[in-house]
């Protein structure tokens, strides 16, 4: 019997895997336990940056477009209060953290919270590279499954816990090797893989929601995919 795993392939505030979050939200609710979710690094270490005003007029004219194309939300919150702003990064590692905490807890979490994280930002203004936004993102969605979490703990722990940063650049290396095998240099990209075997998506198939998307994935891969709901 074949083996298969969806993977998916993102970084946190790419906004292009903002706009892909319908189609992950299926994929989620249809495959739950097919899915993983493997952070790209993109916009951590040293692709982080202080975010400028130059930088945030670019960010923002790119927000249209994927807007104009999917009907994604981009608040004028988050023009003022994160683009807009003084003193804030474009650093998605507190935010990485974030999602391997949650999944070491129950990876069936990582992708909700993960909307939940950009829905916070591209909707209601929030600066989440700032640890302690996150982290009561993070606390709220854990206390809604049932889980005991403290925020002000939580945000010290994305901060400072050198094991959950080691883990969490672990996750990026593994994405990162795998980008690299395949030749896939953006993100969102999802890959089916089948025993060892690869197949990579088009990202086009990830912004148009999750029906076609899981149609086509099951017409792709048939019995295995079919058999799984």
């Amino acid at each position: 019997m074949s083996t298969i795993r969806l993977q998916y392939l993102f970084d946190p505030l790419c906004g292009w895997c903002y706009a892909s979050a319908p189609a992950l939200a299926g994929l989620s609710a249809t495959f739950p336990s097919l899915l993983e979710l493997h952070p790209s690094g993109l916009f951590s270490g040293a692709g982080a940056r202080a975010l400028t005003s130059e930088f945030g007029d670019y960010a923002w004219s790119n927000d249209q477009r994927i807007a104009a194309m999917t009907g994604q939300v981009f608040s004028e919150a988050y023009r003022k209060n994160v683009l807009q702003a003084s003193g804030v990064r474009f650093d998605s590692e507190i935010l990485s953290r974030a999602l391997t905490a949650i999944a070491a807890i129950d990876s069936r979490l990582e992708a909700g919270l993960l909307h939940r994280l950009q829905s916070a930002r591209y909707v209601g203004g929030k600066d989440t590279a700032d640890a302690g936004v996150v982290a009561r993102t993070m606390a709220a969605c854990l206390q809604e499954h049932g889980h005991q979490a403290d925020a002000t703990e939580l945000a010290l722990q994305l901060a400072t816990d050198t094991g959950l940063a080691q883990r969490t650049a672990a996750r990026i290396h593994t994405a990162q090797a795998l980008m690299a095998q395949l030749g896939v240099r953006g993100v969102p990209q999802l890959i089916v893989r089948i025993n060892d075997a690869v197949v990579p998506i088009s990202s086009s198939a990830l912004y148009h929601g999750p029906d076609l998307l899981i149609a086509e994935l099951r017409r792709l891969f048939g019995k295995g995919l079919a058999e799984v709901a």
